[in-house]
Formats: C-alpha cells, sequence, structure tokens
C-alpha cells in the first residue's frame, strides 16, 4: 500500500516522467544527455499549449489501444496459444527460407546534414551549438546543439531554453539539393534508393564482386569521396539487407561505419539485444503497446512471444515483427514505379493572419509549379493540406478542367480551397497535385469504368424498351460521352455490381468539399445528363407486377445526393480504410479523417469519368430496404407496360454479360 502510494505520489509531483513526446527520444549525438532534466524543460514550455493538447489527446488513446490489447490478451485461452504457437513455427520455417546472404547493402547517412552544409558555407559556425530552422520548428541541430538534448522536430524556442546559446540559421532548400546531388555522383550503384535528401541505400554486391573488396572497404571508399567532393560527412551501415543496413550506419555516427557480416550466427546475435525502437518502422506508439501491453523490449523477444503477436495484430504486421526478429529485410531493388503525385508543404509559427496566409499559399504554389516544370508533368486534380493550431489535419481536393502546372492556376483553385476554410489559425500549408497526364496515356485500356458500364445500358436503352431485354455489345460510344450516375453500394445486394461498388466506393465525392464548375460544361455532355435522367424516369415510373406487389414496395428508384458511407471502425476505434486509431470520443478527429479519405477518392477517379465535375447530377439506383430480395419481373406485364423493374434490368445485364464472357 506504501509502495503504491508514494509511486502515485512521485508521478503526481513529478509529471514531466511519463510526458514522452519525439523531443525527448534519443538521437545520435545525445548520448550523456540527462534526459530527465530536457523532459522537465520540455513539459513546461509545452503546458497549455495546443501541441501540449494534442499529445494528451494521443496519450490517451494510446493509453485506450494498450488497454484494449491487454484486455484481448487476458482472453486468449492456452489453446489459443498453442494454436498460434504453431503457426508462428510454421511462419518461422517459411520465412527462414527466404533468408538471402548473397547481397550486400550499404546504408549512407550524412551527418546532421542540413547543419553541417550552414556551416560549410558560414566557417564561424564551426563548433557553436546551431540549428537550421527557427522558433517555430528545427529542421536539424548541429552535434555540438545535440549534445544540450537539441534535435530535429523540436520548436525553437524549447531549444532556446535547453541551450540559450543556439544560433539559428534559415532553411535553403535549394543550397540542400546541390550538395545531394554532388553526393550522389558515384557509380556504385545506378539503382540507388534515395530515402531523402541525406540517405541513400547501394546494392554494392556487383562492386564488390569485380573490383575484389568487400563491403567495409567500398564504404570507406565512398565516404572518403563523398568528403573529398563535398566536404561533408558521411556514416555508413553494411549488411545483407537494407532493414539492418539501416541499423548500421547509426551505430558509430558521426563520420564512421559498422559492417555487419553476411553470416545468420552473427545476425542473429546482432539482433537479439537490439531494442525494438532501433527499427525503422517501429515509431512511439508502437513501441509502447509492445513494451506495456506485452512486455517486447527487443527484437529477440519478438520471436520468443510470436503467438501473442499473431493471435492480436493483422498477418501483415506480425510477419513483419517476426521477421525483424529474425533479422530479416528486403534485398531486391524496387521495380521503378511512375510517380503518382507531386506535393509541397511548408510548416511555420500558427497565424490566422489571412494576409500572410495567402502570401504563404502563394510561394508554395509557386515552389510546385517549378517542381513540375523541372519533371515535365501537367495534372488535373489539387490537394490542399492544412494542419490547424490545435494539430487538426484538413485535407480539401478539387478536379480542374483541364491538365496545368501553371502556379496561377495552382494559386487560382487553391485560394479557393483556403477561403473556405477561413477564418482558422494554421500552422502549415500543403499543396499537392495528382492524376498527370502520363496516367492516362498509359492506362489499362481493358479496364472497365462505371462510365463505360452505364453508357451501355443508356446506349441501349431502346433495346430495353423493345424487347425487355439488351445487347451488351450494342454501345459503341466513347468515355467523354458519360453520364454521370452511381451505386449505393451498401445497399445493393446484386453481387455482380460488385466491380462497379468497389469503383462507386473509390469514386464518390461529398459536393462539400469539392468546387465544381459545372458552368463550364460542354453541351454533349449536358444531353448525356439529360439523357439518363430520362432513363431514370422511365424506371421510376415502372408500374409493378400484381402478383409482385409487396416486392415492388421494396424496390425503388431515387434521386439524392450522395452521401459518405460512415466509415468502418474496427474494434471501436480503428479506420477500417487505413488503420489509423481514433476513440469514439474523438468526434472531431473522426470527422476530419473522414475528409480526409473522400479527399483520397477524388484522386482516384478515372478522368473519363464526369462525375468528378458534376456530382449534383449524380443518383443512385436501385435502392432497397434490408432483406429484401426482388423476384424476377416477367417481360410481358399484366398492364401492357413494355417496362421492367430496375432490378430485373441489371439482372439481365449480368446474365448477357456472363454469356459474352463464356463466348
Amino acid at each position: 500500500m506504501d509502495n503504491g502510494e508514494s509511486s502515485s505520489t512521485d508521478n503526481s509531483s513529478r509529471p514531466w516522467e511519463s510526458y514522452n513526446t519525439v523531443f525527448t527520444n534519443a538521437k545520435a549525438g545525445m548520448e550523456g544527455v540527462d534526459k530527465e532534466k530536457v523532459q522537465r524543460i520540455v513539459y513546461e514550455m509545452s503546458k497549455g499549449s495546443k501541441y501540449f493538447q494534442n499529445e494528451e489527446r494521443k496519450e490517451a488513446l494510446m493509453k485506450h489501444k494498450i488497454d484494449h490489447m491487454r484486455d484481448r490478451c487476458a482472453k486468449l485461452s492456452s489453446s489459443d496459444l498453442s494454436n498460434y504457437h504453431k503457426v508462428v513455427d510454421r511462419r518461422i520455417l517459411e520465412l527462414e527460407a527466404t533468408r538471402d546472404l548473397s547481397r550486400i547493402w550499404l546504408h549512407v547517412d550524412m551527418d546532421a546534414f542540413y547543419a553541417a552544409v550552414e556551416t560549410l558555407s558560414n566557417p564561424s559556425l564551426k563548433g557553436k551549438p546551431m540549428a537550421v530552422g527557427g522558433f517555430s520548428m528545427i529542421s536539424t541541430a548541429n552535434y555540438e546543439a545535440r549534445k544540450f538534448g537539441v534535435r530535429a522536430a523540436m520548436p525553437g524556442f524549447i531549444a532556446r531554453k535547453l541551450c540559450p546559446d543556439l544560433i539559428f540559421v534559415p532553411v535553403d532548400f535549394t543550397k540542400y539539393t546541390h550538395y545531394s546531388d554532388l553526393t550522389r555522383k558515384g557509380n556504385y550503384d545506378p539503382n540507388f534508393i534515395a530515402g531523402s535528401l541525406d540517405e541513400a541505400f547501394l546494392d554494392i554486391t556487383e562492386v564488390c564482386r569485380e573490383r575484389g573488396l568487400s563491403g567495409g572497404e567500398i564504404a570507406e571508399e565512398l565516404r572518403s569521396s563523398v568528403y573529398s567532393v563535398t566536404g561533408l560527412t558521411c556514416s555508413a551501415g553494411v549488411a545483407a539487407n537494407r532493414l539492418l543496413a539501416k541499423v548500421c550506419s547509426d551505430i558509430n555516427k558521426p563520420n564512421g561505419q559498422f559492417v555487419l557480416q553476411n553470416d545468420r550466427s552473427t545476425v542473429m546475435k546482432f539482433i537479439s539485444s537490439l531494442p525494438i525502437r532501433k527499427i525503422g518502422g517501429i515509431g512511439k506508439v508502437t513501441e509502447h503497446i509492445l513494451k506495456d501491453a506485452l512486455g517486447i523490449k527487443t527484437c529477440e523477444e519478438m520471436v520468443h512471444k510470436g503467438s501473442l503477436l499473431y493471435a492480436l495484430f493483422s498477418q501483415s504486421s506480425a510477419d513483419f515483427f517476426l521477421s525483424v526478429g529474425l533479422g530479416l529485410g528486403r534485398t531486391d531493388t524496387p521495380q521503378v514505379r511512375s510517380r503518382k503525385s507531386i506535393s509541397s508543404e511548408r510548416t511555420f509559427a500558427a497565424t490566422g493572419d489571412e494576409r500572410l496566409l495567402y502570401s504563404k499559399l502563394a510561394d508554395i504554389a509557386e515552389m510546385l509549379s517549378d517542381d513540375m516544370k523541372k519533371e515535365g508533368l501537367t495534372a488535373k486534380t489539387l490537394t490542399l493540406k492544412l494542419k490547424t493550431a490545435s494539430f487538426e489535419i484538413r485535407s480539401r481536393a478539387v478536379s480542374l478542367q483541364r491538365y496545368t502546372f501553371s502556379s496561377d492556376d495552382i494559386l487560382k483553385h487553391a485560394t479557393k480551397l483556403l477561403k473556405a476554410e477561413l477564418p482558422v489559425s494554421i500552422r502549415l500549408i500543403g499543396l499537392r497535385m495528382s492524376q498527370f497526364n502520363e496516367e492516362i496515356r498509359n492506362s489499362d485500356p481493358s479496364q472497365g469504368t462505371i462510365t463505360k458500364f452505364i453508357i451501355q445500358k443508356d446506349s441501349s436503352r431502346q433495346d430495353l424498351d423493345d424487347n425487355g431485354s439488351f445487347d451488351l455489345n450494342a454501345s459503341e460510344m466513347s468515355n467523354d460521352e458519360s453520364v454521370s450516375l452511381s451505386f449505393g453500394s451498401h445497399e445493393t445486394s446484386y453481387a455482380h455490381l460488385k466491380d462497379v461498388v468497389e469503383y462507386e466506393e473509390r469514386s464518390q465525392i461529398d459536393t462539400r468539399k469539392v468546387i465544381t464548375n459545372q458552368e463550364c460544361m460542354e453541351k454533349e455532355e449536358r444531353q448525356q445528363v439529360l439523357e439518363g435522367d430520362a432513363l431514370l424516369i422511365k424506371h421510376k415510373e415502372c408500374k409493378p407486377d400484381t402478383n409482385d406487389n409487396s416486392n415492388a414496395q421494396n424496390t425503388k428508384a431515387v434521386s439524392v445526393f450522395p452521401q459518405m458511407e460512415p466509415l468502418l471502425w474496427v474494434d471501436g476505434y480503428k479506420c477500417a480504410l487505413c488503420g489509423i486509431e481514433l476513440p469514439p470520443s474523438f468526434v472531431e478527429e473522426r470527422q476530419e479523417h473522414s475528409d480526409f479519405h473522400l479527399a483520397q477518392r477524388l484522386q482516384n477517379e478515372e478522368s473519363g469519368s464526369s462525375s468528378s465535375t458534376t456530382p449534383s447530377k449524380r443518383r443512385i439506383l436501385g435502392k432497397e430496404k434490408e432483406n429484401s430480395k426482388p423476384k424476377k419481373q416477367k417481360p410481358d406485364q399484366k398492364d401492357g407496360s413494355k417496362h421492367i423493374p430496375i432490378h430485373t434490368f441489371f439482372t439481365k445485364s449480368n446474365q448477357n454479360w456472363n454469356e459474352t464472357q463464356k463466348k
């Protein structure tokens, strides 16, 4: 009892000890720093701020997740664990079979890159504590500043409290990009993987074989080359895969290297005592869940408690954890993928000054335009990202009428998106352009689209009216002649509409969040929309079969604006679409997250669909009440009508489609 009271007293008198943020995590060069002092100062300087409130919300969410994980763990029976233990044994054998010790990977990481470049430009900064950034945020701190606990991603006013003599230098990305290009002019691996401006992965297997050198010798040579060309130092790690190479490059920082031999026993010994936070992909939240809920602190313990991991996590996550415990990582060179989007964003001191916000928006639009020009890109989907003073993320998107890279076009539409959000205090603005022109030219012509599906139905309407059925091949219309219709997927029971539903779920847009320009709609497109309305009215006016009155009452065709289907929150807090976790009490955050998925759906829209520019014309067809099973309607109506119910329309289209596929 006394121990409990003592512990409670300590926590109340020293609250900073439980305040763990990114600022208090150790980074290379911070060995020997008084962590408790850093925690206390960060806590005192942050308390009461919007950041502090946001951290408290995240801390509450993390505790909720840990408690939930503990509850699930407690409910596991011995038979459950026995079964999962068998699964783990099988997966270990399967994963071990993929171990590749034939490759030699090198990870190069520049030492305090931005700060080092600034020191190179201004030698008077050498030996003095310095940080690149300002009072609102620090991008990088040199090693002299890190001795005081100053690190990247820390607000400058907190850094100045930790280190009163700290010198701030403004960010200059043009300079950093220039030096980054200089470091990459070697001939060690033409297919190197750039992690960022200051780090890269290189497969040096062939170089070592051709020149008869070891991985350590190549690393030493590369580091010397970088220094001679740029005057900057870098650290390196050599191992059998990329995961281990990245860990190794951090061991002897700065200006050092570490080589892990390609031997299984050596790898297992190295990984056994490695803290889980050292692994890329395991962040603060995952670390606390593994530690506090499952008691996993080292990579080796991931293997020993593998049955719990497979019982409580998804298979992909459990496979990753088990692979880490076995020291396995990627050894292949990733396929070159075409860029899907290009973006630019900037963080600054929170402000509600509209003139300042518009000014920053103009600068970001100009930077984004310049980047697009350099890469020869044009795009038509613009997304605005905002981070408010309370650290809420907002995303808004708009589909433009034409492909562009013009800063004027980008700024014009971005200004409208921003104006809709004001007044609000903002600390970050970002712009992203996607849906490139190249994507359309390289798209798969055999891939079906929702508009093609609808046009086929519309163009074959005459056959439907005359014969009670239609020919699937009757339509020869192009995708440009589209009717903007969609389906309420969550209420549609037709199995053959699965592909249509999946597309519709990706392409639904909330009309509140998208700026449209219906006045610019082409005359021909308007005609198609009117024809679609006529088709809808025909089916609404269909008289039901007198023998099927009860069922006909449950089958309706309605015309409504599309509403986003509520997100499914697994276990009450995890988004089923992306895995982000928010408890039910986070009402506003959940709404913002819903808005974010709406913006993503807009980006995924196919270029041939007109629904992105005319959301108000969309329809939801064939909505039915739950558990209603439509009966097959006979072509010959007792009242002499040539029309048939909407559900029969789609049933017949599916039958004809299946017959066509069989032929």
